[in-house]
C-alpha cells in the first residue's frame, strides 16, 4: 500500500527562532548570576514558550527563578504580580506539584485560606508523598475546619438536645426554618427530619459551604435543603430565600457566648428574615406565622479565679531574665486586654480550666453576669446601653486575682439548656478576662473595663492603678459611674478582701504575644542560655589567647547572614553573636552583657527593639554592642555592598521547637547555612535536639481528631466527610493535664544534630516495651534541647513556654503488658510522623532498630 507524502508537513527549523530562543536562555542565566530574578522569569518564560522541548531541561532553574522573583514582588508587595506570575508559572507547567504547593503557600500567608487548601490539596493527589504538601495541608486544615467540629460532633448530649429542641419546634408549627451557619448542615437536616416544609442554610466559610452540599446531597436531601455560600447579615427577602422563617436555629457561638457576633446576627434577623415574634396579647396567633430562635437566650456566669498559668502568660512574672533587671522594660502585657480603650486587643482568650497545668483555685463563688433573651429584638439592640449594675461578691478564699472566667448556659427552649461551666463534661471551653478589670457588651464582645476592690470601706479602682493619668469615673447621684463616660452594660465587681498597690508615674505599655510572655517568665530556659552562652565566650577567649587573631578573615560570605566589622572599635575583635528566634528575644542582649560580644537580634517591632535597648541601658551593656540584623539588611546599601574585612559568627542561635510543640519548618536546612557561617569554634545553639515520646490511651485526642464510632451522627451520615480533614499530629497539648493512660515509659524516637550533618537521619525504628494493657491510640512527643554537652532543656516541664504534641494512630493498637511494639518514625521538613506495630522479638526498651535515609 502506499502512502502519499505530499500533503504532509514536514517541520523545518527556523533559524531566527532557535537564535532568539539560545540568546534568551543565555541571557536568563546571566540575570540569574546577577540575581536580577525578575528579568530572568520574563526570558525564561519567552524561551519555554517559543521551544516547550527545553521544559525538563530549563525545570529547576525555572522553579528557582520563579520562587526567587516571587519572594521579591511579596516584599515589594506587588501581590497581583506576583499571583500573575505564578499563573504564568502554572500554563507552561500545570502538574508541576513544587509550584502548585508553592502558590498555595503564598495564599496561606495572605490568609486566602480556602484557596491555599486546594493547592495543597491539588500537589497531595499529584504526589501523595510529597511532604511539604502534605505537612501544609495539615497546617491549613487546622485552620479549615477547626478541632472543635469534630469534638461538638462527637458531643452526643449536645447533639441529642438541639435536635429535640428543633424537633419539638417543628412538631409546634415552625416549618420553615433558616439554619445560620450551618458547619456540617446537621441542624438544617435535623429540621427537614423533623418535617420542616422549606429548610434554608447559610455558610460563610467556602470550605465547610462545599462540605455541607456534599453531606446533605449524601443524606438525600439535596434539593431540599436551600444552602447558601454567605454571610446571614448579606440575606435578604425574597433575593436570597423567598419569605420570612418562623424558626431561626443557630450555634454561632465562642466561648464567650458573643466571639461569633450572634448579637448582631440574631437583630438583622428579627429585622429582615424573622416572622414576627408571638405576641403576648395576641396568643391565637398560629407558631407558622410568629418567629423564634433555638437558642431562645442564654445565662452568662463568672468566677475570680487565681491560676498561675494564666499570669504567666499574660504579665511578666519575674524581675530578672537570664542576669537582666527587668525594671526598665516598662510595662509588659498580652494582647489579651480587659481595657476597652484598645481595640487592637481581645477582650479574651480561652482556657478549658479542667486542663490547665498546675490548676486553678477559685477566689469567689461563681456569679450571674448577664441574662439575655435571644427572642426580644428590643433587648438585643438595647444590650449595648443597658445601666450599669453592680455585684458585690465575698472572696471565699486568699490569693492573687489572675483572671475572671467566664462561661455560659445555652437555654434552647423552656425546657432544655446546655452548659459551657469548668466542672461540666462538655465539648465547650471557657472564655478567660485575665487581669480583669467591669464588664461590658461592646462590639458583640464581653469586655472587661474596670475592678474596684473593696476593704474596710474604701474603694480602690483597678483600672486608676492600672494607668493613674486617667480621669476617675466619679459616682453619680445613683452610685453608679457616669453613664456618659461607658454608656455599655457593664458589670462593675467589688471583690472583698482583695489589696492591691497604688502605682505613681506614667507606665510605658508594650505588647507581646502571649507565647513570648511565658517565654520571657521561663527562667530555666534563660539561665540554661546565660550559662552556655558564657562557657563558649570564655573558650573562644581562651583559644584567641593560645592561636592570636581568629581566622576566617576574607571569607567571602552572603551579605543577609553575615556581621559587618566595626572599624571603629579600638579594642580586640568582638565575638559576633547573631540571635534569630521567632519574635521577641532576650537572648542577643543576654550575649551582649558577656562582655567582648557584638550581638545582633532579629527583633522586628520598632517598639520591641525599644524595650530592649532601655534593658540594654539599665544593665549596663553598651549601646553599640546590641543591634538589629533586620534594621541592616532592608538599608538598601547594607544588601548591596560588602563589608571591607568580613567576620564570621562565633554563636547563631536558632529557634528549633514552635510553642505549638512541632520542629520549626526548614531548621535543617538553616542549620546547613549556619554552619558555614560559623568561625572555628563556633557553635549553633542548640547544638542538638533530641525527641521523646511514649505509648498513650487517650479517647480525648480521639475525639478531637475525627468523629468517632461506626453509627451515624443524630441518623445523619456525616463522618467520612469532615473525616477527610482529621489531622494525624495534634499540636498545642499539655501533657500533664491530658486525660490518658501511659501504656509505657519514655522513649528516645529521634535525633536532630544541628552541629553535624552526617549524624542525621529521616527514618528510625525503635523498640517500646508496654508497661500497661490496653490500647495504644497516640504517642506524645516533646524535645531535649541540648545547648551543649551538660546543658539542655526540656520542653515538658511546669516552666515551659513551650506546648507538647501527639501523633494519633490511624487504628488503635491493642497491647498487653510485656509487649514489644516497634514505632517507625519518619521526620522529613518538619513534619512527623509515627506507625506502630506489635514486635514479635524481644528487645531493650529504647532499642534502635534500623536508622534510614541519612539527611546530607
Amino acid at each position: 500500500r502506499r502512502v502519499s507524502l505530499r500533503n504532509r508537513r514536514v517541520p523545518r527549523e527556523d533559524p531566527a527562532r532557535n537564535e532568539l530562543v539560545s540568546r534568551s536562555l543565555e541571557s536568563a542565566q546571566q540575570c540569574l548570576f546577577n540575581q536580577d530574578y525578575g528579568t530572568a522569569f520574563v526570558h525564561y518564560l519567552l524561551v519555554l514558550n517559543l521551544a516547550p522541548v527545553l521544559k525538563d531541561f530549563a525545570s529547576e532553574s525555572f522553579r528557582f527563578t520563579l520562587f526567587k522573583w516571587a519572594d521579591e514582588l511579596d516584599s515589594l508587595g506587588r501581590i497581583q504580580d506576583l499571583f500573575d506570575c505564578y499563573e504564568q508559572a502554572l500554563e507552561l507547567f500545570p502538574t508541576d506539584e513544587v509550584i502548585i504547593n508553592s502558590m498555595g503557600e503564598h495564599l496561606f500567608r495572605m490568609g486566602f485560606r480556602d484557596e491555599a487548601a486546594g493547592h495543597f490539596h491539588k500537589a497531595l493527589k499529584l504526589k501523595p508523598d510529597y511532604p511539604e504538601a502534605k505537612e501544609n495541608f495539615y497546617r491549613v486544615a487546622n485552620w479549615l475546619v477547626e478541632r472543635w467540629h469534630f469534638l461538638m460532633l462527637n458531643d452526643r448530649r449536645r447533639n441529642h438536645k438541639y435536635q429535640q429542641a428543633i424537633q419539638k419546634a417543628v412538631e409546634g408549627g415552625c416549618n420553615t426554618v433558616l439554619d445560620i451557619g450551618t458547619g456540617t448542615g446537621i441542624l438544617g437536616m435535623c429540621a427537614k427530619k423533623a418535617g420542616a416544609a422549606e429548610v434554608y442554610a447559610c455558610e460563610l466559610s467556602k470550605t465547610m459551604y462545599e462540605l455541607a452540599c456534599e453531606v446533605v446531597t449524601a443524606n438525600g436531601m439535596n434539593g431540599r435543603i436551600k444552602i447558601l455560600h454567605m454571610k446571614s447579615l448579606e440575606m435578604e427577602v425574597p433575593k436570597d430565600i423567598p419569605k420570612r422563617v418562623s424558626l431561626v436555629v443557630t450555634e454561632t457561638v465562642d466561648a464567650g457566648l458573643f466571639g461569633e457576633g450572634i448579637i448582631e446576627s440574631l437583630i438583622h434577623a428579627w429585622n429582615h428574615l424573622l416572622l414576627p415574634p408571638q405576641n403576648t396579647q395576641d396568643p391565637s396567633r398560629p407558631p407558622s406565622q410568629a418567629g423564634r430562635v433555638i437558642p431562645a437566650g442564654a445565662t452568662v456566669f463568672g468566677m475570680a479565679v487565681q491560676c498561675l498559668e494564666i499570669r504567666r502568660h499574660h504579665r511578666l512574672c519575674v524581675s530578672e531574665i537570664g542576669g537582666l533587671a527587668t525594671a526598665a522594660a516598662g510595662e509588659l502585657h498580652s494582647p489579651v486586654s480587659c481595657s476597652s480603650e484598645d481595640d487592637s486587643t481581645e477582650p479574651y482568650t480561652t482556657e478549658r480550666l479542667s486542663r490547665l497545668p498546675g490548676g486553678y483555685t477559685p477566689l469567689t463563688e461563681p456569679f450571674n453576669a448577664l441574662d439575655i433573651d435571644f427572642n426580644n429584638v428590643q433587648e438585643l439592640e438595647g444590650l449595648c446601653s443597658r445601666e450599669v449594675s453592680r455585684v458585690r461578691l465575698p472572696v471565699t478564699g486568699e490569693g492573687l486575682l489572675d483572671a475572671l472566667a467566664v462561661w455560659f448556659q445555652l437555654h434552647l427552649d423552656q425546657q432544655s439548656s446546655l452548659s459551657t461551666g469548668p466542672k461540666e463534661d462538655t465539648c465547650w471551653e471557657q472564655a478567660i478576662y485575665p487581669l480583669i478589670v467591669e464588664i461590658s457588651c461592646r462590639d458583640a464582645y464581653l469586655r472587661l473595663c474596670s475592678v474596684a476592690v473593696a476593704r474596710d470601706g474604701r474603694e480602690f479602682r483597678l483600672d486608676d492603678c492600672l494607668d493613674p493619668d486617667k480621669p476617675r469615673n466619679n459616682p453619680g447621684p445613683s452610685g453608679n459611674p457616669n453613664p456618659s463616660l461607658n454608656a455599655e452594660a457593664e458589670l462593675c465587681s467589688a471583690l472583698a478582701c482583695l489589696g492591691t498597690e497604688q502605682s505613681s508615674g506614667p507606665r510605658d505599655y508594650t505588647m507581646l504575644e502571649c507565647a513570648e510572655m511565658a517565654l520571657l517568665n521561663n527562667q530555666p530556659y534563660h539561665d540554661s542560655f546565660r550559662r552556655a552562652l558564657a562557657k563558649l565566650i570564655t573558650n573562644l577567649k581562651d583559644a584567641r589567647s593560645v592561636q592570636g587573631p581568629s581566622q576566617g578573615q576574607g571569607l567571602e560570605v552572603m551579605p543577609l547572614t553575615d556581621p559587618p566589622s566595626d572599624p571603629m572599635d579600638p579594642g580586640p575583635d568582638p565575638f559576633y553573636v547573631l540571635d534569630v528566634s521567632e519574635g521577641f528575644s532576650v537572648l542577643s542582649l543576654m550575649a551582649a552583657s558577656q562582655g567582648q560580644v557584638k550581638a545582633y537580634s532579629s527583633v522586628e517591632k520598632t517598639q520591641h527593639q525599644a524595650v530592649l535597648r532601655r534593658l540594654a541601658r539599665a544593665n549596663g551593656v553598651p549601646e553599640e554592642a546590641l543591634e538589629f540584623w533586620l534594621n541592616q539588611v532592608e538599608d538598601e546599601q547594607a544588601v548591596l555592598q560588602r563589608p571591607s574585612r568580613e567576620k564570621l559568627w562565633s554563636a547563631i542561635i536558632l529557634d528549633c521547637v514552635e510553642t505549638c510543640g512541632l520542629v520549626r519548618q526548614k531548621l535543617m536546612e538553616k542549620a546547613t547555612l549556619a554552619r558555614c557561617l560559623l568561625e572555628d569554634g563556633g557553635q549553633i545553639f542548640p547544638e542538638r535536639i533530641v525527641l521523646y515520646g511514649m505509648l498513650v490511651e487517650s479517647d480525648t485526642l480521639l475525639l478531637e481528631s475525627a468523629v468517632q464510632g461506626q453509627e451515624p451522627t443524630l441518623g445523619f451520615n456525616i463522618a467520612p466527610f469532615i473525616n477527610q480533614f482529621t489531622v494525624p499530629v495534634h499540636v498545642f497539648l499539655d501533657l500533664s493535664t491530658l486525660q490518658c493512660r501511659h501504656l509505657s515509659d519514655s522513649v528516645e524516637l529521634f535525633i536532630l544534630d544541628l552541629m553535624n550533618t552526617n549524624a542525621n537521619y529521616t527514618n528510625r525504628d525503635v523498640k517500646v516495651q508496654a508497661s500497661a494493657s490496653g490500647r495504644v491510640t497516640a504517642v506524645p512527643f516533646w524535645y531535649q534541647i541540648h545547648l551543649n554537652e551538660e546543658i539542655s532543656l526540656s520542653t515538658f516541664n511546669q516552666d515551659s513556654h513551650w506546648k507538647q504534641a501527639a501523633v494519633v494512630l490511624h487504628q488503635p493498637l491493642a497491647v498487653r503488658e510485656g509487649d514489644w511494639v516497634r514505632l517507625a518514625v519518619t521526620l522529613q521538613k518538619s513534619s512527623i510522623s509515627i506507625s506502630a506495630s506489635i514486635e514479635e522479638e524481644a528487645g531493650e526498651t529504647g532499642t534502635v532498630d534500623s536508622v534510614k535515609s541519612p539527611i546530607r
